[in-house]
Formats: structure tokens, sequence, C-alpha cells
């Protein structure tokens, strides 16, 4: 059984994969070096010394 699919169809797909595909190689790429806020954050713990 095959599906015929329009040639719109099929290049809207490629579009997508495209997309993805280029995504994912600058995700790699820029190796999560730069995060995009801090996650870690100071604590002063000296207020819980009461």
């Amino acid at each position: 059984m095959q599906i015929d699919i329009s040639k719109t169809a099929r290049q809207r797909i490629a579009v997508g994969v495209a997309v993805v595909a280029l995504i994912i190689g600058w995700a790699w790429w820029d190796g999560g070096e730069e995060p995009v806020r801090p996650v870690a954050q100071t604590i002063d713990l000296s207020e819980m010394e009461a």
C-alpha cells in the first residue's frame, strides 16, 4: 500500500525536517556553554544561623 502525497505536502515536510535539523545542529554546536538564564544562585546562609 502506497500513500500518495502531494508536492506541496512533501515540500512542507522537507522544510519542517530541515528546521528541526538546524535547531538540533545549532544546539549540538552550542554545546550548552551559554545557558539562557543562570541555573544556580548564591544564598546567604548567615541569616539562618539565629
